[in-house]
């Protein structure tokens, strides 16, 4: 008996002393958060209390670690927009021999922030979640995640900034929650990373939007349908006034109007759309093929083959209201230049609308909008506050002419290019990258010789001799048309080369007699298989690609893409042919291509109905299929994008890459490389 009861003893004593030994991540850190704000900027700020002996792994591992990174994530919110990503101490980096890793950690006291502008004029509660996964020199334990609640004071909201609500609105909408981590992760030198150096690339883009759509607006200034109503409406505003200071709040008043009725233009676009409608833009046939039919008629209208003109009754309405007077009577003038001048800017505003929406979204297409209307009103004020500057305009005549001569033509070359996008995308084969540009260096050999003036046009002036700047924009011309003949035969056009249709979509896609052919991949050709971009071998079905990869075991490179994407091309023909790359592409990776504008309908028995968002989306095409993919995936309807995957199907934990980010080949070329040296670590 008392051997019996000594052995239950000592049982039960091993068995507590086991459990009171149990250790739990919650035990070996300690968290507190907290928020910082001034005005409408606020910092969400995570410390951290790591025991003596332990720590967490870094917010970045190093590409091969088999430990789980630091995540510090903001949900989603229509009252704040996150600025930049975490903000973490420089890590601790150390090289474990026996495991034959690269850490990267924090011990101690670690400060992580995440910065947010806030959006809301109400207070609001900000939820997040903060998770880790702890270690010592021996062990490490199960991840771990906390979810957290903070307070945030709303703001007052100026104009720009409810429209920046608005959009923030609508991007939300159309997604579940702020996963910023792999796009804004700090840099591995930096101790504590400035938001500013995060977001420098999308600002300078957006900057790139705001410039393009101004001088856009300018180009739309010069017109002949508007370049005469500014004398004419600031003479009006002037002598209508009782005083020089109220003819000059009339005249701003009527160039804010201006730039309120093109920003509620693209307003209205953010608001009965979505974002994944935007990106549709350039890609929808309907939506390509009418542009190419705008275009075409109204640069055949600029040659003089025809007038254009808005019905009377369209310009008599608005006009009429004109004539009430005070603030509503301005901004009514204002729709009757917008109105009355339709034929000219309508073309240039088409274009900027599909352009930068596409490539930017709902920001850039305001930002854009903003832009044009800003160039086109800026005139009106500036002249209405220095009046005398009214008497050095140049009078309207033959040389407004020419400038309407040559807009037509760039409008009509420029209409192809929408021509081209319906015929890849619906895979007709009839506009093919040689056709399309012999058509191109017709037009603008037309042009060099319209402006050298070895002919005339129906609206023409005479003219005794050519001015110095007709003669060196029509030598500019000619030289652009000799750069485009050797395209035709093979030629990069390096130029150019994202207005064209894709290399491999030719009569010869590897140049006339194969003189361009890029060195041959040492993938074998299988079913499914066809030339891709730059010599590469690629799959047009996810299915088909995984099969292969398995097989050849092989990292799959998987490429969201469409026909009518423009930085689609420019990724292809800037990046993926660069050393160090094209290698990598055609000898160490499976590449499948999915052309999210693909339109051959699916089977009947695959058509289907899905959830995005809340929203119901048809599956009724390839590329519906492949861009529910990237939605439901991925969280994301942009291209290009492009993820890697082990052969069992599972994403390589690198993160994605994408235009904006990645259209450095140094950047892109460390990101493959990571994705391989992953893949390598993991075989």
């Amino acid at each position: 008996m008392i051997q019996r009861i000594f052995i239950a003893f000592t049982f039960l004593t091993v068995f507590f002393n086991s459990f009171a030994q149990v250790e739990l991540p919650e035990d070996k850190v300690k968290w507190s958060f907290s928020i910082e704000q001034k005005d409408n900027e606020a910092t969400v700020i995570a410390k951290i209390k790591v025991v003596e002996h332990w720590h967490i792994n870094a917010v970045k591992l190093p590409a091969g670690s088999f430990g789980i990174p630091t995540t510090f994530e903001l949900k989603a919110s229509k009252d704040f927009k996150s600025v930049g990503g975490i903000i973490e101490p420089k890590p601790i980096e150390k090289y474990d021999e026996l495991a034959d890793e690269q850490l990267a950690f924090h011990e101690g006291s670690i400060i992580l922030k995440r910065k947010i502008k806030v959006l809301s004029e109400k207070d609001f509660e900000l939820q997040g979640t903060f998770g880790f996964q702890t270690c010592n020199d021996v062990k490490c334990l199960p991840d771990y995640s906390v979810s957290f609640k903070l307070k945030v004071k709303g703001v007052v909201l100026d104009a720009e900034a409810k429209v920046e609500a608005a959009v923030n609105e609508e991007i939300i909408s159309n997604q579940d929650s702020v996963k910023e981590t792999e796009v804004n992760q700090v840099e591995e030198e930096l101790v504590e990373v400035d938001s500013k150096e995060t977001t420098k690339e999308a600002g300078q883009s957006l900057t790139l939007v705001f410039l393009l759509a101004f001088f856009s607006g300018f180009a739309a200034l010069i017109m002949p349908c508007v370049f005469p109503m500014i004398p004419m409406t600031v003479s009006f505003f002037t002598k209508r006034s009782k005083s020089r200071s109220e003819g000059i709040k009339n005249a701003l008043i009527y160039g804010f109007s201006i730039v309120a009725i093109h920003v509620l233009l693209g307003l209205l676009v953010v608001v009965t759309g979505s974002s994944s409608l935007l990106n549709e833009m350039s890609t929808n046939v309907w939506f390509n093929l009418f542009f190419f039919l705008m275009l075409f008629v109204f640069g055949m209208s600029f040659l003089g083959a025809f007038e254009i003109q808005l019905p009377s009754s369209w310009v008599n309405a608005a006009d009429s209201k004109a004539d009430k007077g005070g603030v509503v009577g301005i901004f009514f003038m204002a729709l009757v230049l917008s109105l009355a001048s339709f034929s000219c800017t309508g073309p240039i505003l088409g274009s900027l609308l599909v352009g930068i929406s596409a490539e930017g979204g709902s920001t850039a297409l305001l930002i854009g909008m903003f832009a044009f209307g800003l160039a086109l009103a800026l005139p009106f004020m500036l002249f209405s506050i220095f009046p005398a500057m009214m008497n050095s305009l140049p009078s309207s005549g033959g040389w407004l002419n020419v400038v309407k001569v040559f807009l037509g033509f760039i409008e009509i070359a420029f209409a192809f290019k929408f021509l081209s996008t319906v015929d890849t995308t619906l895979q007709l084969h009839l506009l093919e990258r040689e056709l399309f540009i012999a058509i191109e260096v017709a037009i603008f050999a037309a042009l060099a010789l319209y402006l050298f003036g070895k002919y005339k046009l129906p609206h023409d002036s005479e003219i005794d001799r050519l001015s110095v700047g007709r003669t060196m924009t029509a030598t500019l011309v000619l030289a652009f048309t000799i750069y485009l003949l050797p395209g035709m035969w093979g030629a990069p056009l390096k130029l150019v080369n994202a207005y064209l249709p894709p290399d491999f979509y030719a009569e010869s896609p590897k140049g006339l007699g194969g003189g361009n052919a890029a060195p041959a991949s040492t993938e074998e050709h299988v079913e499914g298989m066809h030339e891709g971009p730059q010599g590469t071998m690629a799959f047009n079905d996810y299915d088909k690609a995984l099969e292969y990869a398995k097989k050849v075991n092989k990292p799959l490179f998987v490429d969201f893409t469409g026909w009518g994407c423009v930085n689609c091309r420019k990724m292809e023909q800037t990046v993926w042919g660069q050393p160090g790359i094209i290698e990598h592409l055609r000898n160490d990776v499976v590449i499948v291509s999915l052309y999210v504008d693909e339109r051959t309908k699916l089977p009947k028995n695959e058509q289907t109905s899905i959830d995005v968002n809340g929203r119901s989306f048809n599956v009724q095409t390839i590329g519906n299929k492949w861009t529910a993919k990237q939605i439901t995936e991925y969280k994301t309807s942009s291209q290009p994008y492009y993820v890697m995957k082990y052969p069992d199907g599972k994403d390589i934990e690198i993160g994605s890459a994408d235009y904006q980010n990645h259209h450095d080949p140094a950047v892109f070329k460390k990101w493959l490389d990571n994705g391989l040296e992953a893949f390598g670590n993991n075989k």
